[in-house]
Parts: C-alpha cells; sequence; structure tokens
C-alpha cells in the first residue's frame, strides 16, 4: 500500500507522539483530541509536554503537510487505519481502569470508518475489551476489523521506542480478516520491521495481556529489590553490591533492580492496579495477589524516605526545618507528575511542618499544579540555599553529577539523602556531607 492515510484519536502523551512518527514515516496522519488548546499548541509545533525529541519531529513533519491536528472527527474519513490512543485512567472509585475516554472516543470515531479499515487500538485495557469493541464495531461496520496493538513506550524516550520498537505485537482476529490486518500493518511497520524488529502475531486477548504482564513484571522487579533495600537497612548490609552480585546471574539481569523511591507516573501503578481488579471480575484474583503486596513496598518507600530525612537531621525537629527537594518528575527526562514518588515525599514533608523548596529541570509547571502548598525553585542552587538537607527524588543526570565541594557553601549542613542511590556515597563523604540512602549503610 506504501503511503497510508491514518488517523490517532487521542493526542496526549502516546497519540502526540504516535502521529508524529507515523508521519515522519511517510504516511499521511490527521491527529484528533477533544482539547482543543492541546491541538492549537501541537499545530503550531509546540508539544503540551516535555518529550526528547519530540518538538523536532513536530518541526519536520508538519511543514512537510503530512501530519495535522484538529478537534472535528469528521476529519477521520477515508482513512486506511485509525490508532486509538486515548488515556485509561484509574477510577475514582476502585482499582479498575476507567474506560469512559476510550469508549467515547470509540464511539465518535465508528460512525466515520470505512469498509475494510483497521482500527488499533494502542491504549492499554483490561483484556477483554478489544473483542467488546469488536462487536460494537461490527454492528455499525462489518467490513472493518479491530485490532489491538500495545505500546511500550518509557516516558523520554517514546520517539525512539516508536521509530525503533524492540518487538511489535499485532493482536487480530482468525480468519481472512486477521490475515490482512497483518498485511496492512506489516506495510505501515515496514521500516522498523526491516531493521529488524520482531513482529508478534497473537489473538486479541494476549495481546492486551502483553502490556499489562509486562508491566507488572517490572514492577515486581522493582519492588522485589526495594524489598531487599528494606532487610539490607535492619541487617547493615548494601543494597547496591546486592543487586551487582545477584544482577550478574543472567537469568536475573541487572536492569531496574535500582533500589529506591520506586515507580510511579502514569502508568504501571494504575496498570498493575486495572489488572488486579480485572482478574477480580474473571474470578481470577488469586493469580495476581502478589500484586498488591508490589503495590504496598512501593508505596512504602515514600514514608521510609520521610523517616530517613527526620534521621538525617540529627535530633533536629522536621517542622520548620529547610528541605531541599532535586526532582519533582516521576523519572527523568519527562516533565511527568503523576503518581510523583519525588513529589509525594516533598509533600508528606510539608505536612510534617517542613519548610520543603522543589526544584527541577522539566516539571516545575505541572509540579506547581499539582502542588501549589510547595514552594519552587528555578535552579539547585536557590532550592538548597540555607538548607538543613538535600534530597535527590529524580536521577536527572544533572542532579548524579553535581559537585558535592560547590554545595558546601550553599546549605547550612552538608546533609544528603539519596533516594535514588544515585550519587558516589565516597565522593561526598569526602566532601564533608553526612550521606544517606534507601538500602545503604
Amino acid at each position: 500500500m506504501g503511503q497510508m492515510k491514518i488517523s490517532v484519536i487521542g493526542c496526549g502523551y502516546l497519540g502526540a507522539v504516535h502521529a508524529a512518527c507515523m508521519a515522519s514515516l511517510g504516511h499521511e496522519v490527521v491527529g484528533v483530541d477533544v482539547d482543543a488548546a492541546k491541538v492549537a499548541a501541537l499545530a503550531s509545533g509546540r508539544p503540551p509536554f516535555y518529550e526528547t525529541g519530540l518538538e523536532e519531529l513536530l518541526g519536520q513533519t508538519l511543514p512537510s503537510g503530512r501530519l495535522s491536528f484538529t478537534t472535528d472527527v469528521t476529519a477521520v474519513a477515508g482513512a486506511d487505519v485509525h490508532f486509538v490512543c486515548v488515556g485509561t485512567p484509574q477510577r475514582a472509585d476502585s482499582y479498575a481502569a476507567d474506560l469512559s475516554y476510550l469508549d467515547a472516543a470509540f464511539r465518535a470515531l465508528v460512525p466515520h470508518v470505512a469498509p475494510g479499515a483497521l482500527v488499533v487500538g494502542k491504549s492499554t485495557v483490561p483484556v477483554g475489551t478489544a473483542e467488546r469493541l469488536a462487536d460494537e464495531l461490527a454492528a455499525v461496520q462489518p467490513d472493518a476489523t479491530v485490532v489491538w496493538n500495545p505500546e511500550f513506550l518509557r516516558e523520554g524516550y517514546a520517539v525512539q521506542d516508536t521509530l525503533h520498537p524492540d518487538r511489535l505485537v499485532l493482536g487480530v482476529p482468525g480468519g481472512d480478516a486477521g490475515e490482512r490486518a497483518v498485511k496492512i500493518l506489516d506495510d505501515l511497520y515496514a521500516a522498523p520491521i526491516a531493521e529488524g524488529s520482531p513482529r508478534l502475531v497473537m489473538d486479541r486477548a494476549t495481546a492486551e495481556l502483553v502490556k499489562v504482564a509486562a508491566n507488572s513484571f517490572l514492577a515486581t522487579k522493582i519492588s522485589f529489590i526495594n524489598a531487599m533495600a528494606e532487610l539490607c537497612e535492619v541487617a547493615g548490609a548494601d543494597v547496591t553490591s546486592l543487586a551487582d552480585a545477584i544482577g550478574l546471574d543472567e537469568r536475573i539481569g541487572r536492569r531496574f533492580l535500582n533500589a529506591g523511591l520506586g515507580f510511579g507516573g502514569g502508568c504501571l501503578p494504575k496498570d498493575i492496579r486495572a489488572f488486579m481488579a480485572r482478574a477480580e471480575e474473571l474470578h481470577a484474583d488469586p493469580a495476581v495477589s502478589f500484586l498488591r503486596e508490589i503495590d504496598s513496598i512501593n508505596t512504602r518507600r515514600r514514608e521510609r524516605m520521610v523517616h530517613l530525612t527526620v534521621g538525617v537531621l540529627d535530633g533536629r525537629p522536621l517542622a520548620g526545618a529547610r528541605i531541599a527537594v532535586l526532582g519533582a518528575a516521576f523519572k527523568p527526562e519527562s516533565d511527568d507528575v503523576r503518581d510523583s514518588p519525588a513529589l509525594d515525599v516533598a509533600v508528606r514533608l510539608h505536612e510534617r511542618s517542613a519548610h520543603v523548596v522543589v526544584t527541577d529541570p522539566r516539571a516545575l509547571a505541572n509540579a506547581r499544579r499539582k502542588a501549589p502548598s510547595l514552594q519552587y525553585a528555578e535552579t539547585v542552587e536557590e532550592a538548597a540555599d540555607g538548607a538543613d538537607a538535600v534530597l535527590v527524588l529524580t536521577e536527572w543526570r544533572q542532579y548524579r553529577e553535581l559537585d558535592p565541594h560547590r554545595l558546601l557553601g550553599v546549605v547550612a549542613h552538608p546533609r544528603v539523602v539519596d533516594g535514588r542511590n544515585a550519587l558516589d556515597p565516597a565522593a561526598w563523604r569526602d566532601a564533608g556531607w553526612t550521606y544517606r540512602a534507601l538500602g545503604r549503610r
């Protein structure tokens, strides 16, 4: 088919990146979103969030005419492939995923789906959602096909992960419709497939499970090493040395065995909770009951950071102490503060009457909206001015590479709590700092 006409429904983090990347591969892409401000920003080449390389990609694809954004869903008419990239946040009243945005977007799309077109879901959904949506589409347009093609994007690397994915998962129906869908998507993703990205074809239910199973495994690995950190603290052991040793076992591997504050963001926490909720609906909750402890371990790390901060103050009350918090985003190379462990710790300290000053290279605007009661600073030096303790809570490169000698003349007391095990303890101690970290002596 060569160049295809593509629509992307939902232009948030996933959709905006996907739209720009598909346009860069030579396809004609229209992105649709109900948020007029978001659409206007994207259409002018200004992403409404920070993602490495996205602004540059918009600058390349928008002038070509291959990429456009609109609030008008009728603009999708005639598209060969419709990607559904709508968010599925956690419901306010339970662990379950809120599918109301997805359902609304899908129902707005369906009347404009042409015969033979593909509707490709990329959103993270409870298993069984694709079959339900396929039935709804068949009632209106029986010659169109629903496919599930989950995303595996890492914030900060989303452009790279879209253009050079580590795998492409295609969940298709059986029979001729499924075979045809695979041929179309093989053509659409011809560039990454030619580079060697593995392409796996399976049924739709399995494709839905791939994403939540992958996130659950990752969360389990992170929480495992954090559970070991809890033991190391009471046993007088060092969790980083422990992780180095067990990570050399090729069955385990060293990646994501970094003890610290744990995971956050808009994916892992809500995805494992939605997985538990869906398993309960299917009467299979014992199979994933361990995820409750994974979630609990992750949450405990935040309160443990508060305790470490109190301990490093050498008997001074936390109330009134000036605490510099380096990091507000849930991870580096992102401005995302959704369920951010760093911001959560800052709020907990503030609620205990500490004087908290937060800085971050990218996430200050979002942090101010999320936690307006905190004080914010543009630079590390401003945040650390007169500080009784400095907390490193997001492992931005500029924080990992801080010169401990340079900060000595800024703080009131040279005490640092490393919430990400990102610093060199010897360098900071040699410079005269009291150093504490999660899971280390």
